[in-house]
C-alpha cells in the first residue's frame, strides 16, 4: 500500500509526527491491501470548494472520500489507485476542541473514516454504520486512541 500525503495547510504542520501517523492509521485501516492513497491535508476553504463541487454542499466538512474511477490508469507504483482522502484543518480543529479531544486523534479518527470509505463502508443503515465504526474502534485502539464514539 501506497499512501502520497499532500499539506495543503499550514496547520498540520503543527502538529508534531502527524505525518508518521497518518501512515499507521492508513497503514491498518487498508489491512496492507495493494493500493494508492492520496491524502490531502487541506484547509476549510479548499474543502469547500470540493464539498460545493461533488456534493452540492457550499460549506466545509471535516473529511470527503474520493473514491478512484475504476477506468483510470494505473499509477506509477503499479498499485490500483482507491482515491482520495481530504482532511479540513479548522473543522476537525474546531470539532476536536468541542469534544476535547487532541486534533491529531480526531483528525486520525477522520483519516480511517474516509480510508473505510474508499473500500466500500458506509453508514446509511444501522447495520452499516455499527460495522464500520467497529472497525474503526479496533483501527484507533491499535493505535492508543481512545473511542470516538464514547460518550
Amino acid at each position: 500500500m501506497t499512501v502520497a500525503i499532500e499539506i495543503e495547510h499550514e496547520g498540520w504542520r503543527d502538529i508534531a509526527g502527524f505525518d508518521v501517523l497518518a501512515l499507521r492509521a492508513a497503514a491498518l485501516a487498508t489491512d496492507e491491501i495493494p493500493g494508492e492513497i492520496v491524502l490531502v491535508l487541506a484547509g476549510d476553504a479548499e474543502v469547500q470548494i470540493l464539498n460545493r463541487e461533488w456534493r452540492g454542499h457550499d460549506k466545509p466538512t471535516n473529511v470527503l472520500a474520493f473514491p478512484a474511477n475504476p477506468d483510470m490508469p494505473m499509477p506509477d507504483s503499479g498499485e490500483p489507485l482507491l482515491g482520495d482522502v481530504i482532511v479540513a484543518y479548522e473543522t476537525a480543529a474546531r470539532e476536536a476542541a468541542l469534544q476535547s479531544k487532541s486534533v491529531a486523534d480526531h483528525a486520525t479518527h477522520l483519516i480511517v473514516h474516509g480510508i473505510l470509505h474508499l473500500l466500500g463502508y458506509d453508514h446509511d443503515t444501522e447495520p452499516e454504520a455499527e460495522a464500520m465504526e467497529a472497525r474503526e474502534r479496533a483501527i484507533l485502539a491499535s493505535l492508543g486512541i481512545k473511542d470516538p464514539y464514547e460518550i
